[in-house]
């Protein structure tokens, strides 16, 4: 199955079977500024796939129950700072919000949550797999086809997800908080605008 990115003005076209849009992409980072100002244009087809704040270690224990926020691992004070800063600075901008959605995992809702900048709708395309890899491809398939769906959706869709699943979509590796702004395109096409780091 064939698939685009388009990166700047040239685009990139890659047979990637089931395996979302990874892809080693280079030479597309714009500015913290840049993409701030491209979200502000209110273009349709805008996504922004965010990392969870800062939530101190890796995966979660063996035992942790998806319902049970003390099983798991949560936002530490500063990760519930990073969210609030964050939701402040899309306010600060007077962007458009669509849609907030959110893995299950309680750190992505807690950040989504703290973001206070719509109604959060849990999403379980974006919960994490970290601890089942054998859900990835198709898992990552799904969200890259409903990401594809949204190209004449009007306002920002933010998804807070995991940095395993951003990486399966994007092949970029973001820090705790950090966002990868997309637009997406007619007939299955994502230009990666950039990405923010608060």
């Amino acid at each position: 199955m064939k698939w685009a990115i388009a990166v700047g003005c040239s685009t990139i076209f890659l047979l990637i079977g089931f395996v979302g849009l990874r892809q080693n992409i280079t030479g597309y980072a714009a500015s913290d500024d840049s993409s701030w100002q491209v979200l502000q244009q209110e273009q349709q087809g805008m996504v922004v796939i965010m990392r969870h704040a800062e939530a101190p270690g890796t995966g979660d224990p063996p035992d942790f129950q998806l319902s049970d926020c003390s099983t798991q691992r949560n936002l530490s004070a500063a990760g519930r700072s990073q969210a609030i800063r964050i939701g402040q600075a899309f306010r600060q901008r007077n962007i458009q919000i669509a849609r907030v959605l959110s893995s299950q995992w309680c750190r992505c809702l807690d950040t989504a949550r703290l973001l206070n900048l719509t109604p959060v709708e849990p999403f379980a395309l974006l919960n994490s797999f970290f601890q089942n890899q054998r859900i990835e491809r198709q898992q990552t398939r799904a969200l890259q086809q409903f990401i594809f769906d949204q190209w004449k959706t009007q306002g920002v869709i933010i998804l807070v997800t995991h940095q395993v699943n951003i990486t399966a979509l994007t092949n970029i590796f973001p820090q705790s908080g950090e966002m990868v702004v997309l637009q997406v395109l007619p007939n299955n096409q994502t230009r990666v605008v950039g990405q923010i780091r608060i």
